[in-house]
C-alpha cells in the first residue's frame, strides 16, 4: 500500500500495488534471462510468456521445464510461465491485445520499431544504448580514463557500454594522447573528428553516422567539443536516452549535467556500466526502458507493479460534497 486517506469522517482512500498482469517477453539469446524474467513473474504474480533466441532454444527449454517442475512442487499452476520456440508463435502472440498486458522487447531498436508496429499491446521500449561519456574540462584525466575504458571495454557488446567519447577542447591536447593509450592498450579502435584526427593520427574519420551507430564491439567515436553546452546537445541530438556521464571535478557543471541531459540514467564520475538491475539492488530485470514515460532505466519488479485505488465508505455520496452547504473533505493522511 502506498497511500491511504481519509477524505472524510468514514471514507477511506487507499492505493494498493497489483501486478500488470501477462506479460510478453521477447529477449535475447542469453538463457540467464529466463530465470530473472521467470522469478520476478513467479514473485509479482504474473502470468509470462517468453520468447528466447533461436541460438539458446534448448538451453531456454531446459530452463522453462525446470521452473514449470519447481512450481507445480510448490503447488502452484506451471502454466504462469509458457516458452514460445518458433517466428510463428511471435507474430501469434503480438494478436493476443485482448490476454497480454505488456510486450518487453529485448533487442535491437529496428526489432524494437517491428514489434511496436505490429501489435495493439503496450511495449515497454529498449531503443539503441548509445552511450557517451563527456569529460570537462575540469575532469581528472586518470579518473576520467579508467572510467573511459571500463564503460568501453568490459562488456562492449552491453547496451550500457558507451559508444561516444565527447572531451571538451581545453583538455583535448592533454587527455586524447592518454586516452588513446589506454583504450588501444584494449584493442579500442578510435573513430574521431577532424579536431580528435589531428591530436591522434592513428584514428579513423568518423562520419556522421558514427554519432548514431551502436556499434557494440570495441569502436569508439571520439568527438572534441568547443564548450559544455555543445556536449549537452551533441548528446541530447544523438543519445538513446539510455544512459550519459560527465567525468569533471566542477560541482555546477556536474549538477548542470544532471539536470539538462535527458536519459534514464545521469552519472557523476563513474562508469554508464552501472546502469543494470543487480548493481541497483533491483535482483533481477527484465529490461532497461528508454522510454520518457515510467518506468524509465532498468526495469526490476517495482517497476513491473501499477496499482488501484480502494475506497471504502458508509452510505457515502458525492452530493454531499458539493452546491451550497457543500461539506469539505478532511483529506488526512492517515
Amino acid at each position: 500500500m502506498t497511500l491511504q486517506r481519509e477524505l472524510d469522517q468514514g471514507l477511506i482512500l487507499k492505493r494498493i500495488g497489483v501486478p500488470l498482469g501477462v506479460l510478453g517477453i521477447i529477449f535475447e539469446s542469453r538463457p540467464d534471462a529466463v530465470m530473472q524474467i521467470s522469478t520476478i513473474a513467479i514473485k509479482s504474480g504474473y502470468g509470462v510468456i517468453l520468447i528466447g533466441g533461436r541460438e539458446a532454444i534448448r538451453s531456454c527449454t531446459a530452463l522453462v521445464a525446470a521452473i514449470r517442475q519447481g512450481i507445480a512442487n510448490a503447488g502452484a499452476n506451471p502454466n504462469a510461465v509458457q516458452l514460445l520456440t518458433t517466428r510463428e508463435e511471435t507474430n501469434a502472440l503480438l494478436a493476443l491485445d485482448k490476454y497480454v498486458d505488456l510486450i518487453i522487447p529485448r533487442g535491437s531498436n529496428q526489432f524494437v520499431q517491428y514489434v511496436q508496429a505490429n501489435t495493439l499491446i503496450p511495449v515497454l521500449g529498449h531503443a539503441d544504448g548509445i552511450c557517451h561519456l563527456y569529460i570537462d574540462s575540469a575532469a581528472d584525466i586518470s579518473q576520467a580514463t579508467k572510467i573511459a575504458v571500463d564503460a568501453k571495454v568490459g562488456y562492449p557488446s552491453a547496451c550500457n557500454a558507451i559508444e561516444t567519447l565527447l572531451v571538451h577542447q581545453d583538455i583535448a591536447a592533454e587527455a586524447l594522447p592518454v586516452l588513446a593509450k589506454a583504450l588501444s592498450a584494449e584493442k579500442v579502435a578510435l573513430r574521431g573528428d577532424d579536431e580528435t584526427c589531428k591530436l591522434l593520427p592513428e584514428a579513423k574519420a568518423a562520419t556522421e553516422e558514427d554519432w548514431s551507430t551502436e556499434y557494440s564491439d570495441l569502436i569508439l567515436a571520439v568527438r572534441v567539443v568547443e564548450s559544455f553546452d555543445a556536449a549537452v546537445d551533441h548528446i541530447n541530438t544523438y543519445g538513446s536516452r539510455h544512459t550519459e556521464a560527465i567525468a569533471t571535478t566542477n560541482p555546477t557543471a556536474a549538477d548542470s549535467f544532471m539536470a539538462q541531459i535527458d536519459a534514464a540514467g545521469v552519472y557523476h564520475n563513474c562508469s554508464t556500466r552501472f546502469a543494470d538491475g543487480f548493481r541497483y539492488g533491483f535482483g533481477a530485470e527484465v529490461g532497461i526502458s528508454t522510454q520518457k514515460m515510467p518506468p524509465r532505466g532498468p526495469v526490476g519488479l517495482e517497476g513491473l507493479v501499477t496499482y488501484k485505488y480502494q475506497l471504502v465508505g458508509d452510505g457515502h455520496i458525492v452530493a454531499t460534497y458539493s452546491g451550497a452547504d457543500a461539506k469539505a473533505f478532511t483529506h488526512r493522511d492517515l
